[in-house]
């Protein structure tokens, strides 16, 4: 009995032994096997604040969109809503770089500007503008520009004839026959 006793001890003292072996091993050098951790960079603490242009309150549920870019490349985007007192926090995004910030808000102009995040503690207040006029390089009959309304009695109807500049009169010919009826007849 006490051979088989020892041979248990024995056996137990080896097992121990071997269990620790890896842990005394690596408690003065480093596993070549898996990779380093890499701290993430330090990363800016931004407040944005989007209010209205005309009278200061704020936007709510305002779209704000950061796309960080490395040189020309665009790395992605990060997208953000207002809160009620239309404030947003993003502190995810690295100090030293470049982004596009956007602001989209229905029933106001899209705000589109480039920032360097340089500093830990950033604030941004935003000022949206309704919208104005749009712009056209199309000319009505008249010479004016066109303000996409429709200008004379042809595109206002919706039918696909065509107008007559001088008369104001739909003309559903070809181009000889209105060339005719504008022109006098000789006798």
């Amino acid at each position: 009995m006490s051979h088989r006793l020892h041979l248990r001890i024995c056996v137990l003292v080896a097992g121990i032994g071997l269990a620790l072996s890896p842990l005394a091993q690596g408690a003065g050098q480093h596993d070549s096997r898996g990779r380093k951790y890499k701290a993430p960079p330090p990363a800016a603490n931004i407040q944005i604040t989007v209010l209205k242009d005309f009278n200061g309150k704020p936007v709510v549920n305002a779209h704000i969109i950061f796309h960080p870019t490395e040189g020309d490349r665009d790395r992605g985007s990060l997208e953000t809503k207002t809160d009620e007192n239309g404030k947003a926090t993003v502190d995810v995004i690295p100090i030293g770089d470049t982004v596009t910030l956007q602001v989209i808000a229905d029933g106001y102009q899209t705000y589109g500007k480039s920032y360097k995040i340089d500093k830990s503690e950033m604030s941004m207040e935003i000022r949206l503008k309704r919208p104005s006029g749009q712009f056209s390089v199309y000319t009505n009959s008249n010479g004016n520009a066109n303000s996409g309304k429709g200008s004379g009695s042809a595109s206002s109807s919706g039918s696909g004839g065509s107008s007559n500049s001088s008369s104001g009169k739909k003309s559903s010919g070809s181009d000889s026959q209105s060339k005719d009826q504008s022109q006098p007849q000789p006798k």
